[in-house]
């Protein structure tokens, strides 16, 4: 597949290097780990007297929001002030962080974030006066087509994170009628913070305004691809818009270009139940073979065995299949270099018997040909017509790596026999019976809300799974059904799950970069470690990562020390603490029910040991105080500064557990030289006798 693949793209390359966009020109001279160029990069310097201006501005519009909250006292209104608060403050945020980062490139960016404020200040007056979500927000006021710009509040932080929308023409604000969304993701733009974000989406309609259609923007948390805090960034922001807007569920499209088209293959082969249909553009599908074209890069060689494993996260190919549920129309320009992700997929899926439809431009470098638009959007326009009256698919075919990735239709997965190795269940309806195989799965439910399961409901229901004939409990009179089953030693059994023994679940899977896709806390020591290397590094560690989550995230930080870490905190958020049994309280506290084992001289987990002084372990585990929730140990996001350079490099780099040394301190890859890493089991215990640990000895 891959020679192919290189057979077809390599008489493009030349030309293609003349012509190519020159924001995708970064190739080996970004392959220098000593010699990072810095991300977001720095923008020009500010007069004192025009920073502190906007500064003031900013803080007299949360002053005046603070008042105006105060003075609230229906608990209704307050309510409804809390839901609004991101519709306004979005704006003093995306000023305050530009300027906390220098992200201002040019005069007309101070004059944007000055219009930005104005925006802010407008709003304020708008819902003094009553106004509603849609007066506020600026929806209704012509019947053109129009943009309008806001943000809402993320779980996983707090923070307030910016979007785009598009209404279309014949949108008055008496019409409720649900309508198709089209989720848009944009291209990387390393200058593209949140005040130019804001005012690209204010100014231009994007790519596409299909006729009767939202078009939604994300801002995606940054320069990510929609990957981890992004993904979930669209996640929570469709969930917010569909509380605003009348969506109809069997109409939206997940749809992007360069960076966004990345996104759309992550989106379209995870979660395939999601949408309508997707559309694809450029971008990167996967790791290996975009890096090693792109950058010339042979990741293959430097990355470790575990790392590779963890390509299977978010690399497309392996999830092809899914795209069975879900019709894609991938475009790719005849000369454009990104055409290889495309290409990938097109040979991945043909593994699966299945042509992909890929619309080509013409003599077309980083960018849509216009015939090719017209096209691409009369395909999309008709699988919209057909899926209007679409009902639950009768067959199901999902495969997935991990249970990060579990839903499918009427299909969940609770368990696997082991993650990172493909898992598939193939399903169908054929009257009153469900006829399924597995592969690799574990434990799962088939679940049909009311109105799905067709059948009469005194008709018993029969399974067939792998082969063993099972029978399920009646339907019920509202004609929905649900039934869980567990796999044991080969035979299937119907299950209550009230086993209480630590398993991976959905959302309690690792890696270690799943705990930040979620609500989650610093908790920093409030004591000294007795190793004045470990005391060093933690203190510099967990400022790096607090640092660069605001920094590449875009999140506000949620941190306290630990000897003032509430009962609420542990019952809502995963808890992400440093230090050492010695200078964590709450470390102490859990110590002797963690995987991890200090003593004097060694730190161990598992079979494996490293000497205590100048070593750290990092890892991801069920809270003991709550195993529902995740702790971290020693760790923020596991990429690192030369990972920002490319998307394609931003995967994790750490399992669920690691052993590092770090007496030379962190370097821009790695938080020190890495000794031991690995995963869990299903069970979340360290590797056995039959699980072999992986010594790292070609460590970052």
């Amino acid at each position: 597949m891959i020679t192919q693949w290189i057979q077809v793209t390599l008489r493009w390359s030349i030309l293609v290097l003349l012509v190519m966009d020159i924001a995708w020109a970064d190739g080996p001279d970004d392959n220098k780990p000593d010699a990072v160029r810095e991300i977001p990069p720095q923008g020009m310097e500010i007069e004192q007297a025009a920073r502190q201006a906007l500064l003031w501005r900013c803080k007299a519009i949360r002053t005046q929001w603070r008042s105006i909250c105060s003075e609230v006292k229906d608990p209704s209104r307050a309510s409804t002030l809390h839901n609004l608060e991101a519709e306004v403050l979005v704006f003093p945020r995306a000023v305050e962080i530009a300027l906390e980062f220098k992200q201002f490139y040019r005069q007309q960016d101070l004059e944007a974030a000055s219009h930005l404020l104005d925006e802010a200040t407008q709003r304020i007056s708008r819902i003094e006066n009553g106004a509603d979500w849609l007066e506020i927000v600026g929806i209704g006021r012509t019947m053109e087509t129009h943009t309008v710009i806001g943000g809402y509040r993320s779980r996983i932080d707090d923070s307030f994170q910016p979007y785009g929308l598009v209404i279309p023409a014949n949108y008055p604000i008496t019409l409720k009628q649900p309508r198709r969304l089209d989720l848009w993701f944009h291209g990387r733009g390393e200058k593209v913070a949140e005040v130019q974000f804001l005012t690209q989406q204010l100014k231009s309609t994007g790519q596409y305004t299909p006729r009767n259609t939202f078009v939604l923007h994300p801002y995606g948390r940054y320069c990510n691809a929609f990957k981890f805090a992004g993904e979930i960034d669209v996640l929570e922001l469709l969930d917010y818009i569909k509380t605003q807007l009348p969506i109809d569920s069997k109409l939206i499209s997940v749809r992007g270009f360069s960076m966004g088209g990345a996104g759309c293959w992550q989106f379209a082969t995870h979660y395939p139940d999601l949408w309508y249909a997707a559309n694809p553009g450029a971008g990167f599908s996967e790791t290996k073979e975009f890096l090693n074209f792109f950058q010339n890069e042979n990741v293959v060689q430097s990355a470790p065995s575990y790392e590779q494993t963890l390509w299977n996260l978010y690399d497309c190919p392996p999830w092809s299949r899914n795209l069975l549920s879900c019709p894609t129309v991938a475009y790719s320009g005849e000369i454009d270099k990104q055409k290889q992700a495309a290409d990938i997929m097109e040979e991945s899926l043909k593994e699966h018997g299945v042509q992909m439809t890929h619309i080509i431009g013409p003599d077309t470098a980083h960018k849509i040909h216009e015939d090719s638009k017209t096209e691409i959007e009369a395909r999309m326009e008709a699988i919209a017509r057909n899926s209007k009256t679409a009902g639950i698919p009768t067959q199901i075919d999902f495969t997935t790596y991990s249970l990060r990735y579990h839903q499918h239709h009427w299909i969940t997965l609770h368990g696997l026999h082991e993650h990172w190795k493909e898992s598939n269940v193939r399903a169908r309806i054929d009257g009153s019976s469900i006829i399924a195989t597995t592969t690799n799965v574990s434990d799962l439910e088939f679940i049909f809300t009311a109105g799905q399961w067709k059948t009469q409901p005194a008709t018993p229901i029969t399974i067939t799974i792998d082969g063993q004939n099972l029978s399920g409990p009646l339907p019920q009179s509202d004609q929905s059904w649900n039934w869980r089953v567990r796999n044991t030693d080969g035979k299937w059994h119907a299950s209550k799950n009230t086993s209480s023994k630590l398993t991976k679940k959905p959302g309690l899977q690792g890696p270690i970069d799943d705990a930040f896709l979620d609500r989650f806390i610093f908790v920093l020591p409030s004591q000294t470690s007795k190793d004045e290397l470990v005391e060093k590094w933690t203190a510099e560690e967990s400022q790096h990562a607090m640092t660069h989550w605001r920094k590449h995230f875009r999140g506000d930080i949620r941190e306290i020390k630990d000897i003032e870490l509430t009962e609420k905190e542990i019952a809502e958020s995963n808890l992400i603490l440093f230090g050492d049994s010695d200078s964590n309280s709450i470390i102490k506290r859990i110590a002797n029910q963690l995987p991890v084992h200090w003593s004097d001289e060694e730190i161990r987990i598992g079979t494996v040991k490293v000497a205590r002084k100048g070593h750290v372990p990092i890892l991801i585990y069920p809270n003991p105080l709550n195993p529902d929730r995740y702790i971290v140990l020693n760790s923020g996001f596991t990429f690192r500064e030369y990972d920002y350079l490319n998307n394609a490099r931003q995967t994790p780099k750490l399992p669920d557990w690691a052993l590092v040394d770090i007496t030379d301190g962190a370097t821009t890859q790695s938080p020190g030289k890495v000794i031991h890493a690995n995963f869990f089991d299903e069970s979340w215990r360290p590797a056995g006798d039959n699980h072999k640990t992986q010594k790292v000895s070609n460590a970052k």
